[in-house]
Parts: structure tokens; sequence; C-alpha cells
């Protein structure tokens, strides 16, 4: 087989693999998915590794963490429907790294549409223009600069695309984002991150209906939100949460060298299950004396008996960590509080319906002049909004 059409089999492989997921609904992008070569934005990749559905990083910081990557396909395609993208579309990507997500939506946008990519780093950006002149893309714009300021040049935008979490939206995008224009988002929901398709109301707010969970690297710069992370004794483990000061280092690292059990839950939950629906319920409806938490381990590392990532409880006196891939496997430490409060919870959310992500209302609002909170919803303030979240019986049928 020539390479060129190994490199064709290996990307449709992809492409039927997206599909079968059911992240790749829409014609226009499966077209795109095809056309674009991705290996071209990851030179440094094996062919294989650039086809497999997984987020690749390009950048690491000094202690080896990324700072930038080539965003998973599979939630590339799932954003860019929330983007609600069409041909003549005028289109800001906050966050350009390898240049391949501005490739997917010019073809998409064809030669009558607009996209402008900004990206934080010189060699970043420098390294997206020629991966894009690689590829053979042209009318894709990328700028050098922080992209909290958005582009003011090129505005006003139909749609605005941001590909890493943010703690706010910025009132720059605001400003540069047309009426009833679409801007898509992964947003921090305290400990997780949630891929909103927030809506520019004539209100001048900020509402999503079409909401699904994620994971992206933090946005830096002017816009950065705070740090949440909350390293755990030198040991791997790294508890992610909304105010790392409610924890203390070190009385986690003592709590967790304690006995610890094996318990279950009555409900054997999937990954996505707790992702999309237990977890958001969860920080509707926790008792504020309790903590939520992400945690991860080290891979290949095991701390405290627990090994790659889940979420975790706490209470004054107890922990309960709950793996992801654990089907209901609860790790519980100390007291039994923390436990039997995710039991209950868990049961509550079963007995309501299981409601998830379909059900999940954000609305960003300015500070001053919010209008009254909506039955069961939880305000958190941010930079410039405040964010609301709740959950309502009506179902939302995109993912």
């Amino acid at each position: 087989m020539a390479e060129n059409e190994f490199i064709l089999a290996q990307r449709r492989a992809l492409v039927e693999s997206l599909k079968q997921k059911g992240n790749l609904l829409d014609p226009a992008l499966e077209a795109a998915f095809l056309a674009v070569p991705r290996h071209l934005f990851l030179p440094e990749q094996l062919l294989k590794q650039a086809y497999v559905d997984e987020a690749i990083p390009i950048k690491w910081d000094s202690n080896y963490a990324p700072l930038s990557s080539s965003s998973q396909p599979g939630m590339m395609a799932i954003m860019l429907r929330q983007l609600a993208l069409h041909p003549g579309q005028n289109v800001l990507e906050i966050g350009a790294g390898t240049g391949y997500n501005a490739a997917i939506i010019r073809h998409v946008l064809g030669e009558s549409g607009l996209i402008t990519t900004i990206e934080l780093d010189t060699d970043l950006a420098e390294q997206a223009r020629r991966s894009l002149q690689r590829a053979g893309i042209s009318g894709v714009t990328v700028v050098q600069a922080d992209g909290a300021l958005g582009y003011a040049p090129r505005a006003a935008y139909d749609r605005i695309i941001v590909t890493a979490g943010i703690w706010d939206v910025p009132l720059n995008w605001l400003k540069q984002l047309k009426p009833g224009g679409i801007l898509v988002a992964p947003i921090w929901v305290e400990a997780f991150q949630i891929s909103a398709a927030f809506v520019l109301q004539p209100d001048g707010t900020l509402l999503s209906t079409v909401n699904t969970p994620c994971g992206f690297i933090h946005l830096r710069g002017l816009a950065a939100g705070p740090d949440n992370l909350l390293p755990v004794g030198g040991s791997g483990l790294t508890l992610i949460l909304d105010d790392p000061d409610r924890l203390d280092g070190m009385a986690v690292h003592l709590l967790l060298s304690e006995d610890w059990e094996v318990s279950r839950l009555g409900l054997a939950l999937s990954a996505g299950e707790y992702w999309r629906g237990l977890l958001p319920y969860l920080v509707l409806n926790l008792p504020p004396e309790y903590t939520l938490a992400l945690y991860t381990v080290t891979a290949g590392q095991k701390a405290y008996g627990l090994e790659e990532a889940g979420f975790a409880l706490f209470s004054a006196g107890s922990a309960a960590f709950i793996p992801y891939q654990g089907a209901g496997m609860v790790n519980c430490f100390a007291g039994a509080d923390a436990f039997l409060m995710i039991e209950a919870m868990t049961a509550a959310w079963d007995a309501a319906g299981r409601l998830d992500t379909r059900h999940l209302r954000l609305h960003l609002v300015p500070d001053e002049d919010a209008p009254p909170l909506p039955a069961g919803a939880k305000a958190m303030p941010r930079q410039d909004h405040t964010l609301r979240m709740w959950l309502e019986t009506e179902t939302n049928p995109e993912k």
C-alpha cells in the first residue's frame, strides 16, 4: 500500500470511529475531517498516533505538565457541532495550538468564510502557520497575542470557540460577538469542566442549553483563572477543586494515611454516567460542609492505594474516592460520613430520574442587576460574571 493510501486509510478509520461513537454526526464536519490531514499538524508523531482519537501534548512546562495540545478529535467534533458552523461565517478561535482545529473550521466555512485563530506562544503560532502552509490550507489568519483580548480588527464574529478551559468569559469576547452569536468554551464548573454553547441573549447575558463534559488545559494569560490544583504529600496524587483553600494538603495526607476499605455504591455506574449525570447533580445538591474534588494519580503510580483518576468527596473527618472505571467502587478513608453522603446522593439522583447534561443549563450574567435565581440553581461568582447552573426536567436532544 502506498503511503498516501495508508494515510487516507488512517483518516477514514478515525472518521468511522468518531461516527460510531456518535461524535461526528454532521456531514460537513465529516467531510472536513476526511479532507484535512492531522499528521501534517503533528510532524513529530508517528502516522498511526496522529489518527488515534486522543489529545496529543505539544508543549510542556519545566515540570513536564502540558501547556498545549492537539485536542482529541472526538471532542473537537462535539464542540464544532455545538458551534453550528455555516459557510461564509466569521469565526474567532482562542488557542491555535497546532492549527488543526482552525483548518477543520476553514473547510466547513468555505472560501467565503473567515477564520482567525489566536495563540499566546510565539513558537506555537509560528508552528501553526507552518503546518497550515504544509497542509495547503489558506485563508486562516494566525495572530500571536493574548486570547483574552480577542481580535478587534476582524470583529464582529458569528462564532467564537475556545480550546482551553476558562474561568470566565472576558468582556472583550462579548463585545466582539454578534447578537445571537454562539461562543463555545470549556468552562469550569466546580471541580470539572463543561463545554458550553453560550448564545448571546438580547439582554447581553450568555445562556447555554447544549452542554457536554470535557477536560482541557487551562487558559493562560490575562484571563487565566485561579489555581485549582492541590498536590498531596508528594505522592503523585493531585486534587482538582474549585477552591483549594477548602482543604489542607497535609491534613488530607494524614487522613489518607489511615486505614481504608473498599465499599460499593448501590449502582454500577460508568465513567460517562458519572461525568454526564452524577457530578452535575452533586455540584447542585451537596451540603456546603462537604467538598467535591476530582483526583488524578501520576501514570503508572499508586498513591494511598489509588490509581488513575476519579472524583472524591471530603467531610470534616473522612474521604470517599470513586474511580471513574470502578463501576461503583468507593475507596473509603477514616470515618463513614463521606461514603454515606455519596451513597445517599447517588440514590437521590437515581430516584430523580438520573438527570444529566441534557437537562443542564448554564447562564453567565453580569454581577450588577442580576435577575432572580431559577429554582434549584446555584450561583458561582467569576471575574466579570456570575455563573448560574441548574437542571431542568425538559431535556435537550443535543449531546
